[in-house]
């Protein structure tokens, strides 16, 4: 058995996660977002989907981004403005794909 190191409970199914070349101990996944998910810098709410950055700057979604003044962020293709790397809509992407 392991103990978690956020809570410290001595638990026999508790998991290990290696990032960045260290290890954590955790008893549950609500500890591992604890202590590992990065924090939105806009609400502060713990990032555990795919998230954002901008800048070094982690944010939940597009709409916290350009709280910040990230505009360049979108969370979706028909938010995407015309000339941008990212297609202004799904159509667009269909479109892209090699026959």
């Amino acid at each position: 058995m392991a103990a978690c190191e956020v809570c410290g409970n001595d638990y026999e199914m508790s998991f290990q996660v290696v990032t960045v070349g260290q290890s954590h101990t955790f008893d549950s996944f609500e500890c591992a977002i604890h202590k590992l998910a990065p924090v939105c810098e806009h609400c502060g709410c713990r990032v555990i989907g795919h998230g954002v950055e901008a800048d070094g700057s982690f944010y939940c979604c597009a709409h916290c981004a350009h709280a910040e003044g990230a505009n360049a962020i979108v969370d979706n293709a028909a938010h995407a403005t015309p000339g941008s790397s990212t297609p202004s809509s799904t159509r667009d992407v269909i479109r892209e794909r090699p026959e």
